[in-house]
């Protein structure tokens, strides 16, 4: 618990007397034996701790184990908690879909009690399962760098905190976690990763395999935010509708596609629309160009070579 504590008092040194921190808190092991150290620290600055825990109602009686996740907090000390309701709409597989209306949800909560912060339990074990999803899907830099400590409002303090560590602190500070029936079903690819990949992983390689990965996410993170931030300083200044061939010729690919990614959003594609094969069709026409046609890009966006220039075109209304 020692380590635990020491971890999300490290978050907490910014904040001011009276802040409101809020804890999404499922009942298992990582987020329970989360909100437990945060309500310790946070009573020594003054904190207010908001227990949120988010029913996705996706198992039956998944509104009585939200009612134990309170309970549990509130022995802890966490008064004011709550239970969020939400319907999974699925459109693109059950964990991406719970996910997206799992944030919203959060994103709604911070907003209503004006929360400074809001901390999530992933562990070590969570980062290193990110970074071999980003591998064996061919992604690129950002995605291996896993999930950052901090993003925005929202802060990770046990992405160096193993599962095993969660679970001990858990018993050590007599809190039952919940163990959720959807973290053993192996129809989820992440699932597949804990209970088969990686203890493979583990037995064939050695011991030290998710700690490796979590670290490799983390030297990842830091070329990647290099990386966007020299794309940044490119990209201002330019028309994304009209730029010089010469101009994108000139600059490592790392960076060019980057541009043009940002490019291709800011005439009017929709966020989080364009892939690594919309990117490669606007690179061709800069570096393989053969008198090829348009490219057709998410939102109606279309890109051409016109006299030496790269043209992206809004749609038209």
């Amino acid at each position: 618990m020692v380590e635990i504590r020491s971890a999300v008092r490290a978050h907490l040194t910014d904040c001011d007397p009276g802040d409101v921190l809020i804890i999404a808190c499922s009942g298992g092991a990582d987020s329970l034996v989360l909100a437990y150290a945060l309500s310790k620290e946070a009573q020594k600055l003054a904190l207010r701790v908001v227990a949120v825990t988010i029913d996705h109602q996706l198992q039956s009686n998944s509104r009585v184990q939200a009612e134990r996740v309170l309970a549990q907090c509130a022995a802890m000390g966490i008064d004011n908690a709550e239970i969020i309701p939400v319907i999974v709409d699925i459109t693109d597989g059950m964990e991406a879909s719970a996910r997206r209306v799992r944030y919203l949800a959060l994103d709604e909560a911070a907003l209503r009690h004006s929360a400074r912060k809001v901390f999530l339990g992933h562990t070590q074990d969570d980062q290193a399962e990110t970074v071999l999803l980003g591998l064996a899907r061919g992604s690129g830099t950002r995605s291996l760098s896993g999930m950052a400590p901090i993003m925005g409002k929202y802060v990770r303090p046990l992405l160096g905190i193993t599962r095993e560590q969660t679970l001990a602190a858990c018993a050590d500070a007599e809190l039952t976690p919940w163990l959720d029936p959807h973290n053993l079903d192996r129809q989820y690819l992440r699932v597949r990763l804990r209970l088969d990949a990686l203890p493979v992983l583990e037995a064939t390689i050695g011991p030290g395999v998710s700690a490796a990965l979590a670290r490799s996410a983390a030297l990842f993170r830091d070329d990647a935010d290099a990386l966007d931030d020299w794309a940044a300083r490119e990209f201002q200044g330019l028309n994304p509708e009209s730029i010089e061939i010469s101009t994108l010729q000139a600059l490592p690919r790392a960076i060019r596609s980057r541009l043009l990614r940002a490019a291709i959003y800011a005439c009017g594609a929709p966020q989080g629309s364009i892939t690594a094969d919309h990117v490669s069709s606007v690179e061709a026409l800069v570096t393989s160009w053969h008198g090829q046609g348009e490219a057709s890009l998410p939102g109606g966006v279309k890109a051409r070579r016109i006299s030496g220039r790269l043209s992206l075109l809004a749609p038209t209304n």
